[in-house]
């Protein structure tokens, strides 16, 4: 159920990667990474529910939590 769901946390290291691959360093991938991550789970989770999340929810909701990061900022 919601975070705890298997792929998740591929998900999460395909977010990283995809952050360092664009110049981020180690340190400011993983901070925002794990941020964006827990933020499009939570995101997912208010669509789909917790019962029902799966990974590709997780990475569904990544635009919409950028965008939430970036107007914000």
């Amino acid at each position: 159920p919601g975070m705890a769901t298997g792929g998740s946390g591929d998900v999460l290291t395909g977010i990283l990667l995809g952050l360092m691959a664009q110049g981020y360093s180690s340190k400011t991938a993983s901070i925002l990474g794990v941020f964006l991550h827990g933020l499009a789970g939570d995101i997912a989770a208010e669509k789909k529910g917790y019962e029902a999340m799966v990974a590709g929810d997780i990475v569904d909701c990544l635009g919409r939590a950028f965008r939430k990061l970036y107007r914000k900022h």
